[in-house]
């Protein structure tokens, strides 16, 4: 079955140039667009998106409130950003209220395709233009180091962590380990919990920030 897509944007010929390009893929198909967060949010029952493309700055709610709300309502649902802002206040904010990844208006149209596979797959697609904003946010978030050590990983929980910090998605990380998906889900699950966080975008952050990983 294809991916099911909800397209978010306030803008009109942004949404249709949107939808063609997705729709000449035949593993994604577009189920609905709504021109704002609210719109979304009374779309999802409708079409039950597998992924939701979301702007950020848009009349009515914006994207960052939308994706809250979302991962509130619709923790299942992934959402990538694209959009054109990749100000910093942008940036954490979407990060922080849960999105899946964060992607810039100007990436080719392959790149927009792959990283929607990518993020229903459960990897985790940061632009390249944001990425160096993100790690230099995190290299200045000071932790003290007893502060991480605190935490009480398991030697395997530590070792999926690093994956998961790499971009592998579950299916990847269970090859790798010899293990189940399924058993890496449950890894994968009581390590947000001891993070504090709900989604792996954040699990990366708050973990290079205390220094449980390395971005390498």
């Amino acid at each position: 079955m294809p991916i099911k897509v909800l397209i978010c944007d306030d803008q009109e010929i942004v949404c249709e140039g949107l939808e063609h390009i997705l729709e000449s893929d035949p593993e994604i198909k577009v189920v609905g667009i709504a021109n704002n967060g609210a719109e979304a949010l009374q779309l999802i029952p409708i079409h039950f998106p597998d992924l939701i493309l979301m702007d950020l700055k848009m009349p009515v709610m914006n994207g960052v409130v939308a994706i809250r709300k979302i991962r509130e309502q619709f923790p299942h649902i992934r959402v990538l950003v694209l959009t054109t802002y990749d100000d910093d206040e942008w940036l954490f904010d979407a990060i922080r209220s849960g999105a899946a990844g964060y992607l810039l208006k100007d990436r080719p149209r392959n790149e927009l395709v792959n990283a929607i596979k990518g993020t229903f797959y459960g990897n985790t697609y940061i632009d390249p233009v944001v990425a160096g904003k993100l790690l230099t946010n995190v290299a200045q978030y000071h932790v003290p180091r007893q502060a991480a050590s605190t935490i009480p990983f398991t030697d395997r929980e530590k070792e999926i962590l690093q994956l998961l910090v790499l971009g592998l998605s579950n299916a990847d990380i269970a090859q790798r380990l010899f293990l189940s998906e399924g058993t890496v889900r449950n890894y994968t699950s009581v390590i947000f919990t001891k993070l504090d966080v709900s989604d792996r975008t954040q699990a990366v952050v708050v973990a290079l920030r205390l220094g449980l990983v390395d971005f390498s």
